[in-house]
């Protein structure tokens, strides 16, 4: 037995329902009398009828409405065809024999019917499924096809079938068990795989990502797939951001670059962090800046009894002091003015306030900008690191945590220098000192100041072009919640002296960024907005490196925060190197204070294949 498929089905129903139309308003003309005069005229005009009409449904597109979901949409659709069907109908029985014997009150009530017969059993199917049929969902819902069939995707499809602002045709997911059953009615059609095959058959216009777990890389190959079945993409927020169970259909958002490249949920040890943060005095260096500002959000939830914010810029200190006064009302909170490279001021604030764990997140950042500035690199990134540690230790701070890079292992500018010279100038601080000094490094963070992604929104903003340095270089990203979320743990896990690497995934292409943010922006690489490359800047990197080839990698008890052994280093040579160092950078002699540096820190060049131990120099 032939088993017609379901849009096969839907244009038989509409044609059988267009001539049973046709014939009714020959009945209802003649008082449903039969035969009535010149009955066979309307059986003769019933096939170019019937055809023309064809003609018009295929035009407004009625049999790709689905009847699970009709709505005022299919129903204007229908008022449209059955309009324009009889005028287009009236002008070609006039064309063919000039209307003779066909009664002109045919073209009023062939309409009527027609509407009536078509909208009826659309609406009176969705009734049938749904027990229901709520105004509301038939006039605003956009068809919707939901990516998830987890937690996630149950709460949005129960709450666009409450509030009917969505209509979900369809869920997709990748647990093949789920396949063929339903979510409240909304049935499981498969892998997401197919999501261009029912973006065509449902005529859906946003698909809906409801997977807040979604790994990056499960991120990244859905998005292509929407992109190449050329569909709307929403999403709701990863597990790192908050999602509102009551209306998570108000926290859907456009997919951003950090969707695809920093999804991973952190798993974190929150009682242990308590038992770290909760009632005890809390300073950040650097708070108003994109890593100083994140952690004194994250340490505002756990309680400290005093937050203390050190910053220099009066307007980052003042925006992040109102940001957390308006959170966290309660809070204590100690905005502090002031440059770490200010002995006294450090002094003074670390006297008055004596914090217990200070989170050192000041530094400079930016490598073009530093490669010929070597002197502010030395003084703000390492001496002031050293005048914070010193007094942390003089008074008498618990534990002080060092905000390092990846940039510091082989570095290749001076700002992989510095933050070397700093991570080391920590270790020696921890081996004389009872105050527990870490280190934790990582790669960049999405987002944060100075980094690529806000450089390639503003190109986008002027129309491109987008520029990347190299085709091939690379770098590691995550994302400034999971970035500060992971120091808490590492600092709540040290003891003292140790070099904590954060678990950076994959590394990235640039260019691989650059194209994915000219997607998400709607516009296509290389037509829209083209890529330009523009070639390696002073200090830069093909890659970056998260261990030296001498630093054993070991796990730790968190599966995403990694430890850095390395050999004991002759902390009586370094500090002599150290003091030189530093009467050089007290002088201006920058030649002299660029031969220490690389003396003690040597610097990797792109073109070099091997590196001349730290500890071996150090030894």
């Amino acid at each position: 037995m032939l088993k017609l498929s379901k849009k096969s089905s839907v244009i038989l129903h509409d044609l059988v329902v267009a001539m049973l139309a046709w014939e009714l308003a020959w009945l209802a003309r003649f008082n449903f009398s039969f035969p009535y005069p010149d009955w066979q005229l309307s059986v003769y005009t019933l096939v170019p009828a019937v055809f023309v009409q064809a003609l018009i449904f295929w035009r407004f597109h009625l049999y790709k409405g689905i009847w699970r979901f009709a709505s005022l949409p299919d129903l204007w659709n229908i008022f449209r065809a059955a309009l324009i069907g009889s005028l287009a109908i009236s002008l070609t029985l006039f064309i063919l024999f000039r209307l003779e014997g066909v009664p002109r009150s045919i073209f009023i009530l062939y309409p009527m019917f027609l509407i009536f017969l078509l909208g009826g059993p659309r609406l009176g199917y969705r009734l049938w499924k749904d027990h229901s049929l709520n105004l509301n969902t038939i006039s605003t819902g956009t068809r919707v096809l939901v990516i998830g069939g987890g937690r996630g995707g149950e709460m949005l499809i129960r709450e666009m079938l409450r509030t009917g602002q969505y209509v979900p045709v369809g869920i997709l997911d990748d647990n093949p068990a789920l396949k063929g059953s339903e979510i409240h009615g909304i049935r499981v059609l498969g892998g997401t795989e197919r999501i261009a095959e029912m973006v065509e058959r449902f005529g859906a216009r946003i698909a809906i990502i409801a997977i807040p777990s979604a790994s990056n890389e499960e991120m990244q190959r859905i998005v292509r797939i929407c992109e190449d079945a050329g569909i709307a993409i929403r999403t709701l927020p990863a597990l790192t951001e908050s999602i509102s169970s009551r209306n998570p259909l108000a926290d859907l958002r456009d997919v951003s670059i950090e969707d695809l490249l920093g999804r991973d949920k952190v798993e974190l040890d929150w009682q242990e962090l308590q038992r770290g943060i909760s009632n005890r005095i809390i300073m950040v260096s650097g708070g108003g800046g994109s890593i100083g500002t994140e952690l004194c959000r994250q340490i505002a939830q756990l309680g400290p009894r005093e937050l203390i914010i050190f910053e220099r810029s009066e307007f980052n200190l003042y925006r992040v002091r109102q940001m957390l006064e308006r959170s966290w009302p309660g809070i204590v909170c100690h905005a502090i003015l002031g440059d770490v490279c200010d002995r006294d001021k450090v002094s003074d604030t670390l006297q008055k306030l004596q914090p217990e764990i200070i989170f050192h997140a000041a530094a400079y950042k930016h490598v073009p900008i530093l490669e010929a500035q070597i002197r502010e690199a030395i003084r703000n990134n390492v001496m002031g690191t050293k005048i914070m540690a010193e007094a942390a230790a003089a008074g008498g701070c618990e534990k002080f945590v060092l905000i390092s890079t990846d940039k510091a292992v082989n570095p290749a500018n001076n700002l992989g220098v510095s933050k070397r010279l700093a991570e080391l100038y920590c270790e020696y601080m921890s081996a004389q000192h009872d105050t527990a000094f870490i280190t934790v490094r990582f790669g960049n963070v999405l987002d944060s100041d100075g980094s690529v992604v806000p450089l390639f929104r503003e190109q986008l903003r002027e129309g491109g072009p987008l520029t990347v340095t190299h085709p091939e270089v690379t770098r590691y990203f995550m994302t400034i919640p999971e970035a500060t979320q992971l120091i808490l743990q590492a600092s709540a896990m040290g003891q003292g002296g140790e070099i904590f690497v954060l678990d950076m995934g994959q590394p990235v292409k640039i260019n691989y960024l650059a194209e994915q943010m000219i997607r998400l922006s709607g516009r296509v690489p290389g037509k829209d907005i083209r890529i330009e490359y523009i070639g390696l800047r002073p200090g830069e990197k093909m890659y970056e490196e998260l261990f030296y080839s001498v630093e054993q990698q070991q796990t730790t008890s968190h599966r995403k925060i990694l430890l850095a052994r390395h050999s004991e280093v002759d902390w009586k040579h370094f500090i002599g190197q150290f003091r030189r160092l530093e009467d050089a950078c007290n002088s201006f002699d920058e030649a002299r204070l660029t031969a220490l540096a690389r003396e003690i820190v040597p610097v990797k060049t792109a073109t070099e294949e091997k590196v001349i131990p730290i500890t071996k120099r150090l030894q």
